[in-house]
């Protein structure tokens, strides 16, 4: 478990990558934010969730990045099902304090196709 980042994953350098590349700046784990998002756009009172899909548990069925672990269940539903419980309760506090938030999964960053529909949709998202 000390292996696994929560900062700098591959699948959110991309995205920072993508966002920087379309010209918008941005500030990185803004502590002052309820879960320290991963991309922060102050003066636009918006944030962007980069998610894993196994340790965020995409619930989508045809993701292929998500499966639900065989051994140690005992360890693992209950820390999983928390990550999902404490993903709800930031977004919901995000959303309390006059902010808005979109979430980007791992499986969306690493489709081509899919990478550019992100594209449009950050766009949308910031204007």
């Amino acid at each position: 478990m000390q292996r696994i980042k929560s900062k700098d994953t591959k699948p959110e350098i991309k995205v920072r990558k993508l966002i920087f590349e379309m010209g918008y700046r941005f500030r990185l784990h803004w502590k002052k934010l309820p879960g320290k998002p991963d991309i922060v756009f102050p003066g636009r009172r918006k944030v962007i969730f980069v998610h894993g899909c196994f340790w965020h548990q995409h619930n989508i069925r045809d993701c292929s990045y998500v499966h639900k672990p065989k051994s140690r269940l005992d360890y693992w539903l209950p820390k999983l099902e928390r990550n999902i419980q404490r993903d709800n309760e930031n977004q919901k506090e995000i959303e309390d304090i006059g902010w808005e938030y979109i979430v980007i999964w791992e499986c969306q960053i690493n489709n081509p196709d899919e990478l550019r529909k992100l594209g449009k949709l950050i766009n949308n998202f910031l204007k």
